[in-house]
């Protein structure tokens, strides 16, 4: 054989190695996607230590025009609070974020750790729109961060009625693009967080929101079966289908189901509004204040029923504590308004607790005390809230953690 005979045989030798090379490598990628997407996560218990604290700042086609302004100070006054502990991120869209960087310059605190990201965004409910962060439970990928896309679609497709009417209040329309953006939101934030490393979107086979989930980070989940088992929101799939799906994507062991209510809010009943654990095995029930309506009392006493029978993930019976929501006359300004005041719609901070404050001084009061000897370790600071609860959620339902990889 000659020279350039011997040549193009190894050429050829090198070239089909590349390309078998490739060829192996592209079908490996493929194999690691598919075995992301149908791994094994788990949600830290979000008294775990964060990377950071998400906030978003609402558009004006997302609020009644009345209430814009009180919701945006709130949130920014509650951004200033969370800095004191962790790094705040703030999206917000092109158009506010004037609005924004004056609000937080009107402080006196410190906002060095508020970071502003621009980006499409409407709601403020980044509980229930971003993502969920989760950490691999397989072993495989110990480094790799992850975050669940759950696929908002406006709480099973709410929307005000033909006068604009919603929720006690005049709500402006949301067309078309404001929705895609909704929904597109989770998918967003998750392919422009690279801070600490890179994030792996998780695309969820259901459809749920963030403050339907109450977990204690070892093993049990509480969820209203009206939250996630309905057509609006997960059409023909059962309740076993929905709950081995929670289990795999949450890293649950137990789900303790409770009936709520489609339609009793526009969040059909989310359980951070009704209990949350302060850790594992210990429950904080929201006790609706006498003159709350007689539904509201209805689901609630069912909660209470359930959870004093029940026993979480490792066998314990739940020790319960009771905290009575606050007096809602007087907080409100029409008969029409609805208040949505829990004091279990807290967040946890690094190193602290962020609670609602809501004007009722006696219940504010003892909100403080009861959360400060259940949670000695904690320095607990109060956040007035008032056009957020009148808008439908707490502040629970305005952030959502960024869990720091272990």
């Amino acid at each position: 054989m000659g020279p350039f005979k011997k040549l193009r045989k190894t050429v050829n030798k090198i070239i089909n190695s590349r390309s078998n090379s490739k060829q192996v490598n592209l079908v490996s990628e493929e194999e690691v996607h598919s075995e992301i997407q149908q791994g094994r996560y788990i949600l830290p218990a979000e008294s775990d230590h964060h990377e950071a604290t998400i906030l978003g700042f609402p558009s004006r086609t997302s609020l009644p025009p009345d209430k814009y302004d009180a919701v945006c100070v709130e949130l920014a006054e509650l951004a200033v609070a969370i800095a004191e502990f962790e790094p705040v991120r703030i999206y917000v869209r092109p158009d506010d974020k004037s609005l924004l960087e004056t609000l937080l310059s009107n402080t006196t605190k410190d906002i060095s750790r508020v970071t502003i990201i621009i980006c499409p965004i409407n709601h403020c409910w980044v509980r229930d729109t971003g993502p969920i962060y989760v950490r691999d439970a397989t072993g495989r990928f110990p480094d790799r961060r992850f975050a669940i896309d759950f696929r908002f679609n406006e709480w099973g497709g709410k929307k005000p009625d033909s006068d604009g009417l919603f929720w006690g209040q005049r709500w402006p329309p949301l067309d078309d693009k404001d929705l895609q953006e909704n929904t597109d939101f989770a998918r967003w934030v998750i392919d422009h967080d690279t801070e600490p490393s890179p994030v792996t979107r998780i695309e969820s086979p259901i459809r749920a929101e963030g403050g339907a989930f109450v977990t204690d980070g070892d093993g049990t989940l509480l969820m209203t079966e009206s939250s996630a088992v309905c057509d609006v929101r997960n059409p023909g799939m059962s309740k076993a289908r929905i709950e081995s799906e929670l289990k795999r994507l949450l890293g649950v062991d137990k789900v303790i189901w409770f009936p709520g209510r489609l339609n009793a809010d526009i969040t059909d009943v989310h359980m951070d509004a009704e209990a949350r654990f302060i850790r594992p095995g210990v429950v904080l029930f929201s006790k609706p204040h006498d003159v709350a309506p007689d539904l509201w009392k209805e689901i609630s006493a069912e909660i209470w029923e359930s959870l004093i029978h029940e026993k979480d993930a490792k066998g314990r019976s739940l020790e319960i504590y009771t905290i009575q929501e606050p007096d809602p006359r007087g907080l409100t300004k029409t008969d029409e308004e609805e208040l949505s005041a829990r004091y279990v719609n807290f967040y946890f901070v690094n190193g602290g607790l962020i609670i609602p404050k809501f004007g009722d001084e006696e219940r504010d009061q003892h909100a403080l005390e009861i959360l400060s000897s259940l949670m000695p370790d904690r320095v607990i600071r109060q956040v007035y809230a008032n056009a957020i609860p009148l808008t439908g959620g707490g502040l629970h339902c305005v952030t959502q953690q960024v869990p720091t990889l272990k």
